[in-house]
């Protein structure tokens, strides 16, 4: 049944997704604003909120893709089904008539051979029911930029939701600049949020490509949420959105920044174009200025003494012929652990447990990742003072 009060203050179950394996980060974020999660599964939490709710998740959350608001759960067995169910929601309190809205959806059942039928058959049913009330309809399209609806349907169970978030949030909008192979923001944060790194000591970035991982660590260290590096979301074009609500949740994250006290980050790469895209990519976040990039091998790395975090993410040798070059890499990774940063948590993000081997040190935790489709692990290495080394 469709609320009576209006989204924007009625609580609601909302399922904020994420990619596979992220979800303990996500859990870890989404508690930490003081919001109760009701389950975890392996790509985003449940809780209830409202949409008012919705938008500082939005603004806050570091590791998630979407932040989707219920709408309406129900039994479905075929598209013409799908298309009656949909009619039931009063879409004019929720979509201005001459707006713009998307259907996105993920569909697994045997009468749907292409989810685009599907989002048809919702966008038809919105259509037709904002005709009913008005003679103007809405415009429809791919976009993510205005409301957006999303579908989940899984055998006879089907559920439509309001996407307060539109483009992903997984993306934190300043690597304008990618690189060669790069690590998804959200990613690269939910490796950084697992690891034992405590937000003040050292961290250090060898073989650090176009900077994903050093900036994300200048972002969390500093308190920069996402919600500072853009200015749209689906959440602002549902109507009865109230600006106000948005500019206050905006203020707070301005006046949570925190400027570190002789925090120290480094990043390095050999590839003096990398360092260059990786400065860009800094300087578009607001933390060039927090990180001391330098153009070296990983070995020649400087490494501070004191505690701190090193973290890797080499090559995985995905092409045929590169995994026997990269065992002499990951060996010489190994080496550097143990020659040059006792005292620190070392860390390597790999998508090839075989090479891992060649650092030839015994992980103290393995933590399972995804990254694109490549099945990953983040090692930790405890590099001890001393003969435990």
């Amino acid at each position: 049944m469709f609320v009576a009060m209006g989204v924007f203050e009625t609580k609601r179950k909302v399922v904020i997704t994420c990619h596979k394996w992220l979800a303990p980060a996500l859990q870890q974020e989404v508690e930490a604003l003081g919001f109760k999660t009701d389950r975890v599964f392996q790509t985003g939490v449940e809780l209830m909120a409202s949409v008012n709710d919705c938008i500082r998740l939005n603004l806050n959350l570091r590791t998630a893709s979407q932040v989707m608001y219920s709408l309406k759960s129900f039994t479905c067995n075929d598209p013409d089904e799908l298309y009656r169910q949909t009619l039931g929601i009063p879409w004019e309190r929720l979509i201005a008539r001459n707006g713009y809205f998307s259907v996105t959806s993920n569909v697994y059942h045997p009468t749907i051979s292409t989810n685009l039928y599907a989002n048809l058959r919702v966008k038809d049913a919105i259509v037709d029911t904002m005709r009913r009330a008005s003679a103007i309809r809405p415009s429809t399209g791919s976009d993510l930029v205005a409301v957006v609806v999303n579908l989940f349907w899984n055998q006879d169970q089907a559920e439509l939701f309001l996407d307060t978030s539109g483009e992903s949030l997984a993306r934190h909008g300043y690597r304008k600049l990618p690189g060669t192979a790069p690590m998804l923001e959200a990613l690269a944060a939910a490796t950084i949020l697992r690891t034992r790194w405590d937000k003040q000591s050292t961290f250090i970035n060898p073989m650090c490509g176009s900077g994903t991982l050093a900036i994300e660590a200048a972002l969390i260290a500093t308190r920069r949420m996402p919600g500072l590096l853009r200015d749209n979301y689906a959440f602002m074009h549902i109507l009865d959105y109230e600006p106000e609500v948005y500019r206050a949740e905006l203020e707070l994250l301005h006046n949570a920044v925190q400027e570190p006290n002789g925090l120290r980050i480094i990043a390095s790469d050999i590839s003096e174009k990398a360092v260059q895209i990786a400065r860009v990519n800094a300087a578009r976040a607001g933390v060039e200025e927090l990180i001391d990039f330098q153009v070296c091998d990983f070995a020649e790395t400087e490494v501070p003494d004191g505690e701190g975090v090193v973290m890797i993410n080499p090559e995985y040798g995905e092409r045929l012929g590169e995994e026997t070059a990269l065992q002499e890499t990951y060996a010489r990774i190994g080496d550097f652990f143990k020659k040059r940063c006792k005292g620190k948590t070392a860390y390597v993000f790999t998508g090839n447990l075989d090479l891992a081997k060649s650092v030839r040190l015994k992980p103290s935790r393995r933590m399972e990742f995804l990254n694109a489709k490549i099945d990953c692990r983040l090692l930790e290495y405890e590099m001890y003072e001393g003969s435990r080394g």
